[in-house]
């Protein structure tokens, strides 16, 4: 049987939110199975749960915001995307902000969070939702056309191309396709940070986002160069770094997807519509397990690979 995974112990970090600035505490904690995984804002007179959902998702400006009620996580899709791209499907996630922290804008740091906790599987079948036939949401037409779409594949693999009309972006690659099946989330997509162009920096800072955004938690690109120091960590990092938000985002309909996901120019808010879409489709989708493990996918019955 091909079981649903969980953390071997408690592990813990602190940083700073990119949006918010604000110092955060961050554990993660294993959960039972069928857990799922649960967001817990800790430093609230009662502690508030809130389990990720496609239908949690209330706001994409910039990040992939969950809630319950009027209690909020903001920035959640690295972490996801990491626990996508490891198979972590039951997790408690405590912080002590709004905001999980940015770390290094990678999902890097929380790849080798969860592996130094170490996971383990749990005497559980782990449920997949398999998309059947394909869906797609579409906006924009002409030059603002964007989309993203979902068409059945046995196994789950995602390709993506940008296009974002600037000199340094256009220098580097900007269509990428990464298959889980590879085994090479942590080598070939996590290490990709997230980025932002100068220009933008002072609109964002004054509608109070990217607060505690910096060359340590950001590619940082002016009209003309890569800011940074040490430059990129891929030569398409931008690109690879869409796909590691589109993995968090996917993640947030709660099982893990088989399916081949494409997308032109697509964001948090799209990818979020995309699930939305699928889930209103009862003949677009079937939730199901492996009793047989060798009878998954080529790679999803192996524990997930260390660096």
């Amino acid at each position: 049987m091909l079981r649903q995974r969980t953390l071997k112990t408690l592990t813990k970090a602190v940083g700073v939110g990119l949006h918010s600035g604000q110092r955060v505490e961050l554990t993660l904690r294993p959960a039972q199975p069928d857990t799922g995984i649960v967001f817990r804002r800790t430093d609230l007179p009662l502690p508030v749960d809130i389990p990720v959902s496609a239908q949690a998702v209330t706001d994409t400006r910039m990040a992939s915001t969950i809630s319950n009620g009027g209690v909020k996580v903001h920035t959640v899709e690295h972490l996801m995307s990491a626990c996508a791209g490891l198979g972590v499907d039951n997790l408690y996630v405590d912080i002590t902000a709004e905001e999980v922290p940015i770390l290094d804008g990678s999902s890097a740091s929380f790849v080798f969070l969860l592996q130094s906790a170490g996971i383990e599987q749990q005497n559980a079948p782990r449920r997949f939702i398999r998309v059947t036939r394909p869906v797609e949401v579409r906006e924009g037409e002409g030059e603002d056309l964007k989309w993203a779409r979902l068409d059945p594949y046995h196994g789950y693999k995602l390709g993506f191309e940008i296009e974002f009309n600037h000199r340094v972006v256009n220098s580097t690659g900007q269509r990428y396709e990464f298959d889980l099946s590879s085994g090479q989330y942590s080598r070939d997509i996590a290490r990709a940070r997230t980025f932002g162009f100068t220009k933008d920096l002072e609109m964002m800072r004054a509608r109070g986002l990217a607060m505690g955004g910096g060359m340590d938690n950001a590619i940082v690109v002016d009209d003309y160069r890569v800011l940074n120091a040490d430059g990129l960590r891929y030569d398409d990092e931008f690109v690879k770094h869409k796909i590691l938000d589109a993995m968090g985002d996917l993640y947030l309909i709660g099982k893990p997807l088989l399916a081949a996901y494409s997308a032109f120019r697509s964001g948090h808010a799209l990818n979020n519509k995309l699930i939305r879409a699928l889930l209103a489709d009862q003949e677009a989708f079937e939730v199901i397990t492996f009793e047989d493990d060798r009878r998954a996918p080529a790679g999803f019955a192996q524990p997930a690979r260390a660096w």
